[in-house]
């Protein structure tokens, strides 16, 4: 099954909670990361605290991993900010991959990993796609990439297709899904 994840801008905005709230009422996402790189645990408890109960289920953290115990989350990601897992987790678990090798390091240890940047970055000026296809292609006949390895970085709603027929499990959405 092809999974669509979006990852939440870096910074609060209003109305964000609402909108979290009706991409996952609507089926927009599979899952929904929160990613607020800076934010306090505070800030980010507030924002779960907005959500509704029947939907955080469907969240994962990239920071303050501890608060996915609290509020009954989905999962944890991992990134080079926080390496680990918070201590009793029995979630799923996830990890940024920037080359073939991380995915390869990582894959066997999460339920699944992005891999990024596949295309131009919506959201990131000057952030650039990192492989070609051929190497994609390859990395798919060599099973490196395979159904545990989501697409990052430029991916659009309208590039879903593109993705699924690339060989990758699932996709992650970041700018495309804020766009007002």
């Amino acid at each position: 099954m092809f999974h669509t994840i979006i990852i939440t801008r870096p910074t609060f905005h209003d109305g964000e909670a609402a909108r979290i709230t009706a991409l996952l009422r609507q089926g927009t996402a599979s899952l929904l990361h929160i990613r607020k790189p800076t934010a306090t645990e505070k800030e980010v408890a507030t924002l779960l605290e907005e959500i509704p109960a029947d939907c955080r289920r469907y969240l994962v953290l990239h920071d303050h991993h501890h608060l996915a115990i609290r509020y009954g989350l989905y999962g944890v990601h991992l990134n080079t900010r926080t390496p680990q897992p918070p201590k009793g987790w029995t979630g799923s678990v996830s990890r940024s991959c920037h080359t073939l090798e991380e995915v390869t390091q990582w894959k066997e240890h999460c339920q699944y990993v992005s891999l990024s940047p596949i295309f131009n970055s919506v959201s990131k000026p000057g952030y650039y796609s990192a492989f070609t296809l051929e190497e994609i292609a390859q990395a798919v006949r060599n099973g490196i990439i395979d159904s545990r390895v989501y697409a990052l970085g430029g991916v659009t709603f309208a590039r879903l297709a593109d993705v699924r027929a690339m060989g990758f499990g699932g996709a992650m959405i970041l700018g495309d899904a804020w766009k007002e």
